[in-house]
């Protein structure tokens, strides 16, 4: 697919979001990005989203749509994979300092090809999983979109964290009981819905705080 279509669907996409759009340049790499995910996805499986079009929507879209709640200035990222959310929102802001964390070593060389080629400074990348990493400092916010279980996932981002950070999960469909299950340092902020521009389908983020 030529990149004027994409060019176009992104544009749009974006201007429906309830945030400043970012320039064309922030646009131009949000989409070198999701070349080099293509390219590099026909060897590696980094996703199983193949047609570019779908790309932009569940992958640059969805990722961006949560950067109205992304406050401070570091960012985990936890189980980035192929670098969603971090990486279209480490473009879309350049002043955030984002951490993208992935156990597997595959998707680790991805991320690091991608720093590399986008001359993305404002991104680390560590292979570790969320539960073993081990930080200098904590983290104002991180974010997953990954966990099955809000319970797992703030259990394993705990000793990252430190009141009043933020966790941020994104969800699709979400059962309330999966509150209800969560340990009592944990206060629930919000329960966003997510309209992700182009995405027929249930999105939310749950923002929490560490209270202790």
């Amino acid at each position: 697919m030529s990149a004027q279509p994409l060019a176009e669907a992104l544009n749009s996409g974006l201007l429906e979001l309830t945030w400043p759009v970012p320039g064309p340049q922030q646009q131009a790499t949000l989409l070198s990005y999701l070349a080099l995910l293509e390219r590099w996805n026909k060897t590696y499986n980094l996703t199983a989203i193949r047609d570019p079009m779908q790309m932009v929507t569940r992958h640059l879209l969805d990722s961006l749509s949560v950067a109205p709640w992304i406050k401070g200035r570091r960012l985990l990222d936890a189980g980035t994979g192929a670098g969603l959310p971090g990486i279209p929102l480490a473009i879309a802001k350049p002043d955030l300092e984002v951490t993208l964390l992935d156990s597997s070593g595959k998707k680790i060389r991805f991320l690091n090809h991608v720093r590399r080629e986008l001359g993305l400074d404002n991104i680390t990348i560590v292979q570790e999983r969320l539960e073993s990493y081990s930080a200098e400092t904590r983290y104002q916010a991180i974010i997953c979109r990954a966990f099955t279980s809000l319970a797992s996932f703030a259990r394993a981002a705990r000793h990252l964290a430190v009141a009043p950070s933020r966790l941020l999960a994104m969800k699709g469909r979400f059962s309330q009981s999966e509150l209800q299950d969560l340990p009592g340092w944990i206060h629930i902020d919000s329960v966003e819905k997510l309209d992700v521009p182009g995405l027929q389908e249930d999105r939310h983020l749950v923002i929490m705080s560490v209270i202790a």
